[in-house]
């Protein structure tokens, strides 16, 4: 399996995960002039941001560990962007999803909530 093919198929895991857990999904690759978000989905009255991160194993550590202070950075600049946009005065938060497929078929998903600062 490609690295976009993975990718793909970690963001459809990561919305169905959230929609298990009662997120509304308000958008799914959201892009924009300086890039894109996974998902963006409202959780209670929060709009969260979702990074989905997919690894066909763990050989290179968690998948959540590839974001870096850019990535949070560029984040950030999108989701400031996204409430601009949609006028949106809601709380927000950032999270972090992992998705791990082993070749035995197993997944692994690791949500964590509120992982990093505006």
């Amino acid at each position: 399996m490609n690295t976009l093919s993975l990718g793909s198929e970690g963001e459809n895991l990561a919305v169905e995960f959230l929609r298990k857990k009662n997120y509304k999904i308000l958008a799914k690759n959201y892009k924009t002039f300086i890039g894109e978000i996974d998902i963006v989905a409202k959780d209670a009255e929060t709009i969260v941001f979702v990074e989905v991160k997919t690894r066909a194993n763990d050989a290179f550590g968690c998948p959540f560990e590839a974001v870096n202070a850019r990535k949070k950075q560029k984040l950030k600049n999108l989701a400031l962007l996204f409430l601009k946009r949609h006028r949106q005065k809601a709380p927000a938060r950032f999270d972090v999803i992992s998705v791990v497929q082993m070749q035995s078929g197993k997944k692994t998903i690791e949500h964590i909530i509120d992982a990093f600062e505006v």
